[in-house]
């Protein structure tokens, strides 16, 4: 990866392919989101908790239920409405200068930078629509990174989190079991207090918690699709 820090004069013809395809590393059956974009998500996936290996929570997406299934990826086209931000950066990512400052970088490396793919910049040197798409996408990376961890911790304050083993039945038998996540526990939601309904609706974080609990029933949507992939639809 050679990541270098964009600019419209090194990169005023940079083009880059719009699209989704295993090239591309979109052949994953989970990748991770950020709060800013939990709205979205959840009119189409589950949004689901894990722990890093220190044992901070961190937010995912299902997308498939077999090792490197991706059951929104169809052909080179993302089958949604939303496509989480950490696949629609493309070959783009977010650092920090000297003095903290957020700043776009692009691996010059990445196989979607080509000759003939949607500019990044204008003529003029002014942001070409797809950087202006991209910028969005990594704004809600940093911000999330940056805020993300008060927000567990607040719902872990008001106990809302719940260790969670999916088990999900394809019919005739078949069952996929998956481990080692968290999720909101609606009940508990449903019966918090006054004080506490106040404390994380004050600091803007009960749709949050809403939307995690409510994301799940796309898992019927995901066997939906699994067993449309099976039968070739």
């Amino acid at each position: 990866m050679a990541s270098v820090l964009l600019n419209n004069v090194d990169h005023r013809d940079l083009r880059v392919a719009v699209g989704h395809h295993a090239r591309y590393g979109d052949a994953i059956n989970q990748t991770r989101v950020f709060p800013a974009e939990f709205e979205e998500l959840q009119r189409e996936y589950a949004i689901l908790l894990r722990r890093d290996d220190a044992g901070a929570l961190y937010a995912t997406v299902l997308l498939g239920l077999d090792p490197d299934e991706n059951l929104f990826l169809d052909g080179e086209r993302w089958d949604a409405r939303y496509v989480p931000a950490t696949r629609a950066r493309g070959p783009f990512s977010i650092g920090v200068d000297a003095d903290g400052e957020p700043m776009v970088y692009v691996d010059i490396d990445d196989p979607r930078i080509v000759a003939d793919g949607e500019p990044v910049f204008r003529e003029l040197g002014g942001n070409a629509p797809l950087l202006d798409h991209v910028s969005a996408m990594l704004q809600r990376i940093y911000v999330g990174l940056e805020t993300e961890q008060a927000m567990f911790a607040a719902f872990d304050a008001a106990g809302l989190l719940e260790p969670a083993t999916l088990q999900l039945d394809l019919g005739e038998g078949r069952r996929y079991n998956i481990p080692d996540h968290w999720t909101i526990d609606a009940g508990r939601l449903a019966a918090l207090d006054g004080d506490a309904l106040e404390r994380l609706h004050r600091a803007d974080l009960l749709r949050s918690a809403m939307w995690i609990a409510s994301s799940l029933g796309n898992l019927r949507h995901l066997i939906d699709r699994k067993l449309r992939s099976e039968a070739g639809g």
